[in-house]
């Protein structure tokens, strides 16, 4: 198909269920590089095809986004698995005067429409959804955060775990999956941490981080660890991986942090991680690391010191 650089792509949604137009712009705050949708002039796209976020604060957002991007009479196609919001896409497209065709195929729900006529209404309706998912202040964190950002408005249990029995840490480190900061906003007060690389797959974590850490030692990468380079050498790692890519558990995702945490720290560096209990990170910290010592197992999750 020729080149469309005014279409739309978010996410990576099946290629076999919607027509994706070669150079289509990748819109996705979990893509490293990609343009930001909510920066895409008003009713510029020629069309958008959506893998949807499960949150449904985000989703609405997102589509919201989306809309306010397209042309009038340009096409919208959004997915999801049903069990994952996609059986809401039809009802949340409607509430915005979208006429909805829906489909299902490959365990995807997925619907097709075209961006509506512009009215005062829908304007105002727009407005609150992509409002509503915005940036904010959460009082009860005292931290700046955003809506489908892992754990936007609370510190999870298994971080919570991690930071009670985290020791001072000393020399240069980093935080892989850095979320919002609270780990690493836990571990620079201590005067021994002479640099610290905040690293987070999602735009929104990383913006939210610089808002939350003003530090100068603090360096933050939009970026996904898997594929991260230029870090070596470090004293120290911390994190809690995800094991969710995309709404679905992945646990090959959190044995990768694992491996990517060992190539990044020097001989004798150590990597603090929590998980939880049922994922099988066990195996790999094994065959990666010198030394492994269970430091807290508590409410479904564990800690785990490693020594490389």
């Amino acid at each position: 198909m020729s080149p469309d650089p005014c279409f739309g792509l978010f996410g990576t949604p099946d290629a076999e269920l919607a027509t994706i137009p070669t150079g289509a712009i990748q819109l996705s705050p979990q893509m490293p590089g990609a343009l930001a949708l909510e920066d895409v002039a008003c009713a510029s796209l020629s069309g958008l095809v959506m893998a949807a976020p499960p949150g449904t604060v985000e989703r609405r957002t997102a589509l919201a986004l989306s809309l306010r991007a397209l042309k009038y009479g340009a096409p919208l196609t959004v997915m999801a698995p049903k069990e994952k919001g996609g059986s809401r896409i039809a009802k949340e497209l409607e509430a915005f005067a979208c006429v909805v065709e829906a489909t299902s195929r490959r365990h995807q729900r997925i619907c097709q429409t075209t961006c509506p006529e512009r009215t005062a209404q829908a304007d105002e309706l727009i407005q609150a959804a992509i409002a509503e998912g915005g940036p904010c202040f959460v009082d009860a964190l005292g931290l700046w955060t955003q809506p489908g950002i892992f754990s936007w408005n609370r510190i999870d249990p298994g971080t919570a775990l991690l930071l009670s029995v985290l020791p001072s840490l000393t020399g240069r480190g980093a935080d892989l999956g850095c979320g919002i900061g609270i780990i690493a906003r836990a571990v620079l007060p201590h005067g021994n941490v002479a640099h610290m690389d905040l690293v987070d797959i999602d735009r929104r974590a990383i913006a939210a981080a610089r808002r939350n850490i003003v530090d100068a030692r603090a360096v933050f990468h939009w970026a996904d660890v898997r594929s991260l380079t230029g870090l070596k050498g470090l004293d120290f790692v911390v994190m809690n991986p995800p094991f969710h890519d995309g709404g679905l558990e992945d646990k090959a995702l959190g044995q990768a942090f694992v491996r990517q945490s060992h190539n990044l720290l020097r001989d004798g560096g150590t990597a603090w991680l929590v998980a939880n209990r049922h994922l099988p990170y066990e195996a790999a910290l094994s065959a990666a690391f010198t030394q492994i010592d269970l430091r807290a197992e508590q409410g479904g999750y564990k800690v785990y010191e490693a020594t490389k």
